[in-house]
């Protein structure tokens, strides 16, 4: 993105003071969104994004994160340098200043910096303050100066301890156990942002280092950068000149491009910095990826307004102005154009505002007038010059506008009041007696046989049974219109009554369990995928609610005398037969084996032991699934979250994509871990 205009002071003097620190370890969920997982990682974006923002600012163009021995992590740039003079307002050093207190910093009024993360950039002071050991180490004008912290708490006054001819800042932080309870960070999900952070700031060399393992004892005071140490550590770096072109490249590699050639505009408007870049691609999904002033704002916000404002109107003028729309169609809906797109928007702003303290959504008004303006007039510059680009791109809108119409023509014919009150439900369905959805639950079950098992077994007050015959449709690769063409899909959509698609209501839900009971093999397993599938694409919001379960029902029955025990795993098994006498065990595809156990104490009789090896649920009878997978206070069931919505996208976008390639690799790189029962 074009620079902003830069400053070269960046004294004491550009540090304001909000308030005070004491709030944030009383809160700290107010400030870094919570003391879980997030929360934890959230520390080393914090004093990532400061290094950052001295990127975005041309002031520094290396940043290196190291994950040292005993929790400790530590950042290091090589920017201007955490001011250290006397700061006019708190009469210590400016650098104590940031470390200590609240909403301190050169983002905050002050003209340290012309784009940042803004008000909410909580930033040092808050890692400092919720982490039991914090060491700041400042090189700056040919001076090395540095000061330590324990819950947010000086130790000492800022100290000069030597001279230097680097320029930057080192933040060694460590978390206090005190606040997190479990502190254990996560290599893939630190490579897997900074690497995003590297794209959005171009010529930025980031590098990750983990030194957890590193046995030789490491001192702030004689290294600068650790990767010049020449240490044999577990590394990556990441340095990207093509910026969001590059991380648009990423996510469409697997992909069947509609456009050969990247739309890309970076231009400064009214005072904000607007970058886009985005290609659509053979897929009926899109992927839009947000960030305002670098940080990332999954809920949106007023950027993402200004995009898809100007994107529906330059397709619908550019559309009807060249014919490619007929009359009859009428014009094209946000969900039309958004199609296959797959699309980054950055924003940059002087004062940025967000909703929410984790910045999870853009507020900034300014934002939407200038995307929708740089965007507009620059998309519609590109139809111009790239015409085949133009018509690829109206063409796959024009097929989701049909396909739209002909889904809202489906989905009006199956999904009537009457069946959506339960008037006409799917007759394979075997209701509950409950009107009550909080009590009530679905099982969905793998055919006729398992579904005759599971209704005579089930609680009929609360437990309703729906039998799917084969596997469901695959909806990864599918239009709404084709999917409600399936019966099976159609009886489980009128069977759940929440309706589908932009009427869906998860309020009208008659279940808040829906339990998937398949078979424990490959097949059982692939219906599942295909079922979780279908949640995750047409109805995410009853994930999100946690309605989505997964039955366990065991694997074995074991008959030891006149005991009978249930082994869910190899592992229960053996322990309930004996190690000696479990290799004596045929695991075939035989239904029962019959073996002895050995005698443990000389003179004792010898136990029969029966060991039935369940194949599907219908191998059981009523009791033995009722007392296993159904009664409420026996059965185990794995309740379905998304924890990383980008990830499951990606994962099940390659499972179940077109794209045989990266399920090829996944496949191959995965083979060892699988443990198939065949």
């Amino acid at each position: 993105m074009a620079s902003a205009p830069k400053k070269s002071s960046y004294g004491a003097e550009d540090i304001s003071v909000l308030e005070g620190l004491e709030p944030v370890r009383r809160r700290p969920g107010m400030y870094i969104g919570g003391t879980g997982t997030e929360g934890l990682h959230h520390l080393i974006w914090e004093i990532f994004d400061n290094s950052r923002d001295e990127a975005m600012g041309g002031f520094c163009n290396r940043i290196e994160v190291v994950l040292l021995p005993g929790n400790r992590i530590r950042v290091v740039d090589n920017g201007r340098g955490i001011p250290v003079g006397i700061h006019p307002k708190t009469k210590v050093s400016a650098l104590e200043t940031v470390m200590t207190t609240l909403h301190a910093g050169g983002k905050f009024g002050g003209e340290g910096y012309k784009v940042s993360g803004g008000l909410h950039g909580v930033g040092a002071s808050v890692v400092n303050a919720l982490s039991i050991y914090t060491r700041a180490e400042v090189h700056r004008e040919g001076g090395i100066h540095v000061q330590e912290y324990s819950q947010g708490k000086k130790k000492a006054n800022v100290k000069n301890i030597g001279k230097t001819k680097n320029n930057g800042t080192i933040i060694t932080f460590e978390p206090d156990i005190e606040i997190f309870k479990e502190i254990k960070f996560d290599w893939n999900t630190i490579i897997h942002r900074l690497e995003q952070q590297a794209y959005l700031v171009k010529e930025l060399r980031v590098h990750i280092i983990d030194a957890r393992e590193c046995v030789e004892k490491i001192k702030d005071t004689e290294i600068f950068w650790l990767s010049d140490l020449g240490l044999e550590l577990p590394s990556i770096s990441y340095y990207f000149e093509g910026g969001l072109v590059s991380l648009v490249k990423l996510y469409t590699k697997h992909q069947k491009a509609v456009q050969d050639t990247i739309f890309y505009v970076d231009k400064w408007q009214d005072e904000v910095g607007v970058e886009i870049a985005f290609q659509y691609i053979d897929d009926m999904s899109s992927k839009i990826v947000p960030f305002a002033n670098n940080i990332y704002t999954p809920e949106g916000g007023t950027h993402i307004t200004g995009f898809k404002t100007a994107l529906t109107r330059v397709i619908n003028t550019y559309a009807k102005k060249n014919n490619i729309l007929k009359e009859a169609d009428g014009g094209f809906t946000g969900d039309d154009v958004l199609e296959g797109i797959v699309a980054v928007v950055s924003v940059k702003l002087r004062e940025i505002q967000f909703e929410g303290q984790t910045k999870s959504k853009l507020g900034s008004t300014e934002a939407q007038g200038a995307v929708a303006t740089v965007f507009g007039e620059a998309l519609t510059a590109f139809f111009e010059e790239n015409p085949d680009n133009a018509k690829g791109i109206i063409n796959k809108a024009v097929l989701a506008l049909r396909a739209r119409k002909a889904a809202k023509a489906a989905k009006d014919s199956i999904l009537r009041k009457g069946a959506l009150e339960g008037m006409t439900l799917p007759g394979k369905l075997a209701d509950c007696q409950s009107k009550s959805a909080a009590e009530s639950e679905l099982f969905i079950v793998e055919g006729d046989s398992a579904g005759g098992t599971a209704k005579a077994g089930r609680d009929r007050k609360t437990q309703a049974i729906l039998p799917l015959r084969g596997k469901i449709l695959n909806v990864e690769r599918a239009r709404l219109d084709r999917m409600l063409g399936s019966e099976q899909i159609k009886n489980l959509v009128v069977a759940m009554g929440a309706s589908i698609g932009d009427t869906f209501d998860l309020e009208k839900m008659r279940y808040h369990k829906i339990i998937l009971a398949t078979d424990a093999d490959v097949d059982g397993a692939h219906i599942r995928t295909l079922i979780l599938t279908l949640f995750f694409r047409y109805f995410r919001p009853i994930l999100d609610a946690g309605y989505v379960y997964i039955a366990q029902p065991p694997l074995y029955k074991i008959k030891k005398g006149k005991e009978i025990f249930y082994a869910f795993t190899d592992e229960e098994k053996f322990a309930i037969v004996g190690n000696e006498q479990a290799e004596e065990v045929d695991e075939s595809t035989e239904n029962e084996e019959e073996v002895d156990e050995a005698e443990e104490i000389k003179g004792k009789r010898s136990v029969k032991i029966s060991i039935q090896r369940y194949k599907g649920l219908g191998e059981m009878n009523a009791e033995e699934l009722q007392e296993t997978t159904m009664d409420v206070t026996k059965r185990i069931l794995k309740q379905v979250a998304v924890e990383d919505a980008e990830e499951a996208n990606k994962v099940f976008d390659m499972l179940m994509g077109n794209e045989v390639p990266p399920r090829k690799a996944f496949i191959q790189s995965h083979a060892k871990m699988a443990n198939l029962d065949i």
